[in-house]
This record gives structure tokens, C-alpha cells and sequence, in this order.
């Protein structure tokens, strides 16, 4: 069975407010995460977000390649490479697309690509990804943000 794929459209919130709910989201349901990030300068601004998105706590993760992979419930890197924490679900931001290399797709209960509504060039490759994984045939849905924050399924 192939991996669902969420497509996030970004309107309310930046991606460094919404990724870190998204990944609280996986941790709860036991789910390891991968996080693809299309740009390794923007690596460093996720890493260091989800250590201090708030005040109380924090997300526990690393960087793939600095050591024990394997251990991390949230792994991050800016290459499209394999999961070394075994993640069932793989984010795919900030440029970052799923249907550059679908062998990353294999085992995952879910892969979520979160694109900017704001920036053209994020909407068209998102739309561009969306027609390829329709003709490959990956169940695709689209959400929406809400005004809330939270997420709405409109395809």
C-alpha cells in the first residue's frame, strides 16, 4: 500500500509555528518523523525552533548524520535521504518534494508536504508534485489551513 500524502497549504501560519504542532501530532501516535528541508540554511532556523517553539517545552530531535539516527523521534536534514530513525511519516518543506525521488516514500504511513500560499513558485511546484503523485496513483488529499490554526480537508 503506498504512503498517503497530505499536501499543507500554508496560509496562516508559518511553517515554523505549524511544523512543530504537526510533529507534537506524530510523537503522540508514537509515529517517528523525518523532516526533508529544501534549503540547509533553513535547516539551521527549523533546528533551532523546535528546541524553543515555546516556552514550556520542547521537541526532542536531531540532525541525520551527527549520531544515533536511530534514536531520534524527529530527525531533520536538508538532503533526500533515507530515514535513519525508521520515521512513519516524512515531512517534505520549504522547497523540498516528494515526487523528486519516490523510492523516500516506501514504508510510510503518511508523507505531508507543507508549501507556502504566499509564494507562487511553492504553489506550482506543489501543483506540479500533486499531478505527478495523482498519475503515479499515491492517494493525495489537500488541507487547508483554518483561521484556528488547525487543518481542513477541502480535496
Amino acid at each position: 500500500m503506498s504512503a498517503e500524502i497530505f499536501f499543507y497549504h500554508l496560509q496562516r501560519q508559518p511553517l515554523e509555528v505549524a511544523l512543530p504542532r504537526l510533529l507534537e501530532k506524530c510523537l503522540e501516535r508514537e509515529w517517528r518523523a523525518f523532516v526533508q528541508v529544501g534549503n540547509p540554511e533553513r535547516l539551521k532556523g527549523l533546528d533551532a525552533q523546535l528546541w524553543t517553539f515555546r516556552d514550556d517545552s520542547f521537541l526532542a530531535h536531531g540532525l541525520a548524520g551527527q549520531g544515533h539516527d536511530d534514536q531520534q523521534p524527529v530527525l531533520l536534514s536538508s538532503q533526500a535521504i533515507s530515514a535513519g530513525n525508521g520515521a512513519k511519516v516524512r515531512f517534505f518543506v520549504d522547497g523540498a518534494l516528494p515526487h523528486e525521488d519516490l523510492s523516500l516514500l516506501e514504508g510510510l504511513e503518511r508523507a505531508i508536504l507543507m508549501f507556502d500560499g504566499q509564494n507562487d513558485d511553492a504553489l506550482q511546484a506543489a501543483r506540479l508534485c500533486w499531478k505527478h503523485l495523482k498519475e503515479k496513483d499515491f492517494p493525495v488529499t489537500y488541507w487547508q489551513q483554518t483561521g484556528a490554526g488547525g487543518w481542513e480537508k477541502k480535496a
